[in-house]
């Protein structure tokens, strides 16, 4: 599938990656969509690969480029404070994807949202702004005040690893905040699971003996139980119902 582009907030040509499923008998579309948020490494091919599944169980997948305005190295630090400050380009971006994807022809307008690491930390925030109608978080950051964050949020899964250094706890913070909020949810935190364990990039990076030294690296039998469960949440919640008026 190729590289595009999409028009962003400001009018910038926005480079995406673009996933379309293949028109079957069972699924001729038009197909929900949804927006893949990539993590710090950037729009590389495990992204594109993180698309392309989502795109074969029948949804149309947008990952925007959230380093697009000068590359990772110059953009990474930006995108975070962006990320803490809860305002920014990045956000703007992420909805432009919506948008973009919502307006096309060969989608139902039910849009969601999936994110990794960083990117999850984007899917969450993004949760309770009444643009997606669901969000899978996939080991993202879980703010303090993430109940205030939610409240009035779509539905939300979460997948993490119990060996995650960096995220210790925060499965069960997000589930704590779902159920007071009242948000229909999945969280499971995934025992012998670490930080980035959906992406294969930790699998064939030259750095996998640090990645796995510092609680990172891709888990197969987690990835493939977190597929399920995604597929079968986004299926309950962008397939069931009419397009909502989101815009």
């Amino acid at each position: 599938m190729p590289m595009t582009t999409i028009p962003s907030a400001d009018g910038t040509p926005l480079p995406a990656y673009l996933s379309l499923p293949v028109a079957t008998s069972d699924r001729p579309g038009p197909w929900p969509g949804v927006v893949v948020v990539h993590d710090a490494f950037g729009l590389g091919d495990d992204v594109k690969q993180q698309a392309d599944w989502l795109s074969a169980a029948g949804y149309a997948a947008l990952a925007p480029d959230l380093f697009s305005r000068g590359g990772a190295r110059k953009c990474l630090r930006g995108v975070f404070r962006q990320l803490a400050a809860r305002e920014g380009v990045a956000f703007d971006e992420i909805e432009a994807a919506r948008t973009a994807l919502a307006g096309r022809e060969d989608t139902t307008g039910r849009t969601g949202v999936i994110g990794y690491c960083m990117g999850g930390g984007f899917a969450l925030l993004t949760a309770g702004r009444g643009i997606f109608d669901v969000a899978s978080v996939n080991y993202g950051q879980v703010p303090d005040d993430v109940e205030a964050i939610l409240a009035g949020a779509c539905p939300v899964i979460g997948s993490f690893g119990a060996k995650d250094r960096s995220l210790p706890g925060a499965a069960a913070k997000l589930t704590t905040a779902l159920e007071a909020t009242g948000v229909e949810h999945d969280v499971h935190e995934y025992p012998q699971a670490r930080h980035g364990f959906l992406n294969r990039i930790a699998a064939v990076s030259p750095l996998n003996p640090v990645m796995k030294a510092a609680g990172v690296g891709y888990d197969a039998g987690a990835a493939e139980d977190a597929k399920r469960r995604i597929l079968t949440f986004f299926d309950t919640h962008l397939r069931a119902a009419p397009a909502t008026a989101r815009g």
